[in-house]
C-alpha cells in the first residue's frame, strides 16, 4: 500500500510539473535579455513577447499602434498579416484591427494606454496559425 501511495504522489508531482514545461516551449517571458541564444531586445521602443523564436515587438502611443514581427532577427514582411489588439487599463478597454503598413501592422486612433496597460494580440501571418502574444506596458 504505501509503494502505491509513493507512487500516486510521484506520478501526481510529475503532471502538476508538466504543464510548465509545455508552456515553456510556447512563450518565452518579456525582458530585454537573451532566452536560449536569441535576442528579444526592443528595436523600435516597445515591449517584445517571444513565441517559437518569432518576436512580437508592440509599440502603443497615444495615435497609433504598431507591431513588429521578427523571426530570428530578420523581419517578417506583414503582407497579407492581420492581427487584433485588446488594450485592458483599470478603467478602459479598447479594440483594434492591426494591419499592414510599411515594415509593420499598424492601427491609427485614440489609445489610453499606461504603464500597467495589458496589451493581448492575436496575430494571423499568411499560411500560418494565429499566434497570441501578451503584453505589460512599461
Amino acid at each position: 500500500m504505501k509503494t502505491i501511495r509513493t507512487l500516486l504522489c510521484l506520478l501526481a508531482a510529475g503532471a502538476l510539473a508538466m504543464p510548465a514545461l509545455a508552456a515553456d516551449d510556447y512563450k518565452e517571458k518579456e525582458g530585454t535579455g537573451a532566452h536560449a541564444g536569441h535576442d528579444d531586445k526592443a528595436r523600435h521602443g516597445g515591449v517584445v513577447w517571444v513565441v517559437k523564436d518569432v518576436n512580437y515587438e508592440l509599440v502603443v502611443k497615444p495615435d497609433v499602434v504598431a507591431l513588429y514581427v521578427a523571426d530570428h532577427g530578420k523581419p517578417v514582411d506583414p503582407k497579407g498579416a492581420t492581427a487584433k489588439l485588446t488594450l485592458l487599463s483599470a478603467t478602459d478597454k479598447a479594440e483594434a484591427t492591426l494591419t499592414p503598413s510599411g515594415d509593420k501592422l499598424e492601427a491609427k486612433g485614440a489609445f489610453k494606454a499606461g504603464p500597467g496597460t495589458k496589451a493581448m494580440v492575436i496575430v494571423t501571418l499568411p499560411g500560418k496559425a494565429p499566434t497570441s502574444a501578451t503584453f505589460t506596458l512599461k
